[in-house]
């Protein structure tokens, strides 16, 4: 749970970077460092895996020149450090046209560090 800074990375490259809040009740919001045009916030769920890991489920709109243009999901999981200040995963996006069609596969990865308060 909390405030976290998140670079994410695609096929081995930086991608972006992100805020993101894990909130108690089991859900997540992240605004990424995408043009806004594009679609720059998104939002999710995640469940506990076990001592170490969670499991998130991530979705967002995705528009060309500020007109809709599909929509992405991710899921990702997570490897929490045992001080509870950082994790590592490894996430698997896929995208889909605006009548649901599914378009490509990304795998990628993350590491978030939190903020403190």
């Amino acid at each position: 749970m909390g405030q976290w800074h998140v670079k994410y990375t695609t096929a081995g490259a930086p991608f972006a970077d992100a805020f993101m809040q894990w909130h108690s009740d089991g859900t997540e919001w992240e605004m990424i460092n995408q043009p806004v045009l594009g679609g720059n916030i998104c939002m999710g769920s995640w469940k506990t895996v076990d001592q170490t890991h969670v499991f998130r489920h991530h979705m967002g709109w995705l528009f060309k020149d500020g007109a809709y243009n599909g929509y992405f999901t991710e899921n990702e999981t997570d490897e929490v450090a045992r001080d509870g200040n950082s994790y590592r995963g490894v996430n698997s996006t896929k995208i889909y046209d605006k009548n649901g069609k599914f378009q490509v596969e990304l795998p990628g990865t993350s590491s978030a560090v939190r903020i403190a308060p």
